[in-house]
Order: C-alpha cells, then structure tokens, then sequence
C-alpha cells in the first residue's frame, strides 16, 4: 500500500494537484524573513546552503529559518537539532509557497510554480569544467531527451532572482548555459569560507570522528557519475578503476584514502578486506570537512578540485576515460590535458608515481598558481555575508 501511494504520489496526476494547491497558497501573504533551505534535493545537510544558514543563524536572528528534506533523511536534521519540514507533506505545502526567500543548489521540481513576491537564491553547486544546460550537444541521462532537458533547465533558471557565481569564468558560462538574465552574485562560494577559516582544531576533531590514525596522511579520492551508466532515474553506476589492493601494499603504512562517492551514485562500496587504510566516507555530513584533513586529492572531471584548490594542496587527476568522457559524453569548457592544477593519470601504477614524487617534493603542479589566480581569486571566507547582505532584506 506505501508503494502504491508513493507511486501515485510521483505520478503526473498528483503533480497538477500539487501544483494547484502551491499556486493557491502562494497567493496568501507572505511569512516575512521566513527562509526555506534545501541542499541537494532535500538528502543532505552541506554545500553553499549551509553556509549560508550558519551565518544568517549567527548574524539574523530575526530570521526564520527552515530546511526542506527528504523523507528519508530526516533522522539526520533531527540528529543535528535543525529546524526542518518534510517534503511535499501538508505542512510543506503551507510553509513553502509562502517563504520570503528559498536558497537551493539543485533544481527543484518541474511542476513546482514559484510565488511572485518569492525570492529564490540558486547557489549551483560547483565551478563547470563539464558543459551544462543548453550547452551540452546531446543528453544521455535517463529519463528525459536532449530538447526535454535543456527546456526544463532553461524553465528553472527563469524562476532565480539571484545565482551565485564563484568566478567571472563561471558567471560567463552560466550565463549562457542556464539562459539566465537575473541577478548574478559574483562573490565565490558560501560553501568555501570554511576553508579559508579553519583550524587545526576543526582538523583534528573530524579525524577523531571518524577513527583516522593521527600518524597516517590522507588522500580523498572523489570522482564524478558518467552520464550513460546508471540503473534508473538519479541513480548512477561506479566501477571504481583504481587498484585499492595495490594501493595498499604499496602506500598503506604511510597512507588512508578516503572514497567519496558523488550522491548521485548509488554503489555500496565493500571494503572490509581494506579495514584501516579505506574509508567510505560517501555519506559524511559535508565534503568541506574531508577537504580540511585531506593532504592530496584524487578526482577525474568532478568541480571539488576548484573547491580543493583554495587549499594550496597537491591533486592528481586519475582519467582513465578521458577521451570517451570529452569527446562522447559531456565534453569540457577548457583543456584539462594543458590546464590542470596536477598530473593527469591513467592507471593505478601512474597514480602511484605521483603520489609517491608528491611526497618528496610537496608543492603543486607546474600551472597551479596560474588556475589558482583565474578561480580562486575570489574566496577571502566571507562569500557568505557577501551573498546574504545581496538577497536578505530585514
């Protein structure tokens, strides 16, 4: 009976009903200084939308602010006391079409209709190396088509009053790849202030959470999903390439490697054989704190090493699928082969070499500063405040 009305309730005739209930409550008046939250559909408590509520929460307490989840997430705002209302529940509708201010980093549902006198602050969710919106030539996610998704894209991207930019490269190619004509808030990311202001308190105490050996240094590895690879709609397939065997054998008495799976993908790692050397740590709070204890990053075509490079720490780029991934199916707004802040690898051999030169010399790569001064130039710790004292009106 659950999945028949859960069924139901995803169905196309329960979302015009929503959408008729949404537009009449939208019409009531609205709660002032009531702020609505969401981070990636509602799953996780992290990213700008964070960042954003720690400061309001400190610097407006005249503020009311709430976070929408997902139903099956709940148990972790409960844990964290936040404040938060369940999704698409009786409460959700009443609360959500009369906000003041929404501030999401994903799109929200096709059939949901913004209020007039709502104001919605998109603050995306990465710097784009991989084309997006309209800009990518064909779609190969399931679900949808080519022209489907970029009309829906382009439909989403007029309902934002302000979209926050990290970079002027970003708020050119945002521009043109969501058809955006609103408000662009180029202030670099909420979500990188606390890399600029951590401590090695911060540090030590994550650690200690989840059992890191003080004496080991630590790589994150955070790949991306690949766009053909998936079981169904917003869950992707991941055959980690990299030799964890070999890794071990080789690196395991200096080394832990954390493995941070993008949440869009939906593999159960197994690691038992690796206990004390790999951690999943897909499902951590918030990837800004894996960033802080890590000493070298390892990724392929994700945007975290735009985020990671504000560190001033090592990364290697392990692209095994480099040429189907540029070429077939997303493409690049700039060369990674020529451009890339670190090594561009192809086995576990080669990821292995650099990580082991890494350790003797150090110190970024050979056109690091040169892609730390075009996207980095803007995070000084207080995006935050910049972004809030754009939108927020007492």
């Amino acid at each position: 009976m659950k999945r028949l009305i859960r069924k139901f309730m995803r169905g196309k005739k329960a979302q015009k009903i929503y959408r008729i209930i949404f537009k009449i409550v939208g019409l009531l008046p609205k709660k002032h200084n009531l702020v609505i939250f969401e981070s990636f559909h509602g799953k996780q408590y992290s990213d700008s939308p964070r960042a954003i509520y720690e400061y309001m929460k400190k610097h407006h307490p005249e503020a009311r602010l709430i976070w929408s989840v997902d139903r099956r997430y709940t148990r972790l705002f409960e844990e964290l006391n936040l404040p938060f209302v369940q999704r698409f529940t009786p409460k959700w509708f009443w609360l959500m079409p009369r906000a003041q201010y929404w501030v999401n980093n994903v799109r929200l549902p096709n059939w949901l209709p913004k209020p007039k006198k709502t104001q919605y602050i998109q603050t995306w969710h990465g710097t784009p190396l991989k084309r997006l919106g309209t800009d990518i030539e064909e779609v190969r996610m399931p679900g949808t088509t080519t022209e489907k998704y970029k009309r829906n894209f382009v439909n989403e991207a007029k309902n934002w009053d302000y979209l926050v930019s990290p970079n002027a490269y970003s708020t050119e190619i945002f521009k043109r790849a969501f058809d955006y004509k609103g408000h662009m808030i180029e202030s670099g990311y909420p979500r990188n202030d606390f890399l600029i202001n951590h401590t090695k308190n911060d540090v030590d105490t994550i650690k200690k959470q989840l059992n890191i050996p003080a004496d080991k240094k630590v790589i994150l590895y955070a790949p991306t999903w690949r766009d053909d690879e998936y079981y169904r709609v917003g869950q992707y397939k991941f055959d980690i390439k990299l030799d964890l065997h070999k890794l071990k054998s080789t690196i395991g008495d200096d080394y832990v490697i954390l493995l941070r799976m993008h949440y869009l993908i939906a593999e159960n790692i197994e690691l038992s054989s690796f206990e004390g050397f790999a951690y999943d740590v897909s499902n951590h709070l918030d990837i800004r704190e894996l960033y802080v204890i890590s000493d070298m990053l390892i990724t392929d075509y994700s945007s975290v090493f735009f985020d990671y490079a504000n560190l001033r720490r090592p990364m290697i780029f392990y692209v095994y699928d480099l040429e189907k991934y540029k070429d077939q199916l997303r493409g690049f707004y700039f060369n990674l082969e020529e451009n890339a802040p670190g090594p561009l690898t192809r086995t576990t051999d080669e990821v292995l070499k650099e990580i082991q030169e890494y350790a003797e010399q150090d110190e970024p790569a050979e056109h690091f500063e040169q892609f730390y001064k075009k996207f980095c130039y803007l995070e000084d710790g207080r995006s935050a405040e910049q972004v809030v004292n754009t939108f927020y009106k007492k």
